[in-house]
């Protein structure tokens, strides 16, 4: 098969185009025919670039949220057959006491290539008017919003959150589930064309934090009291200081990202002060909030924002895009065209 192979960690011209032996599923494992793989900031750019916590041993292929169509099963698997339409979810293995979380496309090969293998109890039913591009995009973000959001901010009903990154996809994930739990939704992007698409997706009112004060705008649509929850997932230095600055008395801060560096100031005086909470967490695919989420874009309850969809052999150029913030929305490669 094709595969996008990185020999060395580097910039996008590392990601090169290349014949490898096709996978073959193991016990409890499905084999696909990859027909859409997204483009993620920290999970593909920054483990390309060596700059993830934990580097993957190369030669690696990257790519975690693949879906497409099953092509082959191994052993042992009984709830899906060849044809089934998948798409899949991130994490191979949950993390114990004992043993670190293993994520697809990180820490084993991933979707940039024609095929892949994965554990069947990852994947899950794309609905036929759903297609391939949208239903990675809704698996790979979907329930991660609904479990930082609901699980661990404890977002409620008539609360202010604040979206950080909302025209991304985690961002634009976080805003419609904020819009289904209740809450009142302040957008902040980094361009004004940005918040504005983030706006069309539910946003109550919308900061560009590149050209605004994003904590003084934060008090004024609030009223001067701030927003009870952040839903942050950028790390920029500047960005989670004005985020904290944004925040009520007993606010919540829940991160998963660090695309912008990752190391940032924290008062600790107004952390206390203030009674703030700050939670760091990777979330939780639910198998519910799946399933709920991809019915939801069947339904067209639940949109994406796709920028453009390439070609495999394109991926060097995708990262470029992506790293440059050159468009909005998600950046989609799909392996059943290569060139």
């Amino acid at each position: 098969m094709k595969a996008i192979v990185i020999r060395a960690f580097g910039g996008p011209e590392v990601l090169r185009l290349e014949e490898v032996p096709t996978p073959e599923p193991g016990p409890g494992e499905v084999l696909i025919r990859v027909h859409a793989v997204s483009v993620n900031r920290t999970l593909d750019l920054n483990v390309r670039a060596g700059k993830y916590a934990v580097l993957p041993k190369l030669p690696h292929v990257l790519g975690t949220d693949p879906s497409g169509v099953i092509a082959a099963i191994g052993p042992e698997v009984t709830s899906r057959k060849v044809g089934d339409r998948v798409a899949t979810t991130s994490v191979v293995r949950m993390p114990t006491p004992t043993t670190p979380m293993v994520a697809l496309g990180v820490h084993v090969w991933g979707g940039y290539a024609e095929y892949v293998k994965v554990p069947a109890a990852i994947t899950y039913i794309v609905p036929d008017n759903v297609d391939f591009p949208t239903a990675t995009v809704v698996a790979r973000h979907a329930a991660t919003a609904f479990s930082l959001l609901r699980d661990e901010a404890k977002l409620k009903a008539g609360e202010w959150v604040l979206i950080m990154g909302a025209a991304g996809g985690l961002g634009s994930a976080g805003i419609q589930v904020a819009k289904l739990l209740g809450a009142k939704i302040v957008v902040a992007a980094g361009s004004a064309e940005r918040a504005a698409a983030a706006l069309k997706l539910g946003g109550d009112a919308g900061v560009d934090y590149r050209h605004q004060d994003l904590a003084a705008e934060v008090q004024k649509i609030t009223g001067g009291v701030g927003v009870n929850v952040v839903f942050e997932n950028i790390g920029d230095p500047d960005l989670f200081r004005q985020a904290v600055l944004s925040m009520a008395r007993g606010g919540r801060l829940v991160t998963a990202g660090s695309h912008g560096g990752g190391i940032v100031p924290l008062d600790v005086s107004r952390l206390y002060l203030f009674n703030l909470t700050i939670i760091g967490s990777f979330g939780r695919n639910n198998p519910a909030d799946v399933e709920a989420s991809l019915r939801a874009a069947a339904e067209g309850r639940y949109k994406v924002v796709i920028d453009r969809v390439l070609p495999l052999g394109e991926a060097a150029e995708a990262h470029r895009i992506v790293a440059e913030r050159a468009g909005i929305g998600k950046v989609i490669l799909t392996p059943t065209k290569l060139s």
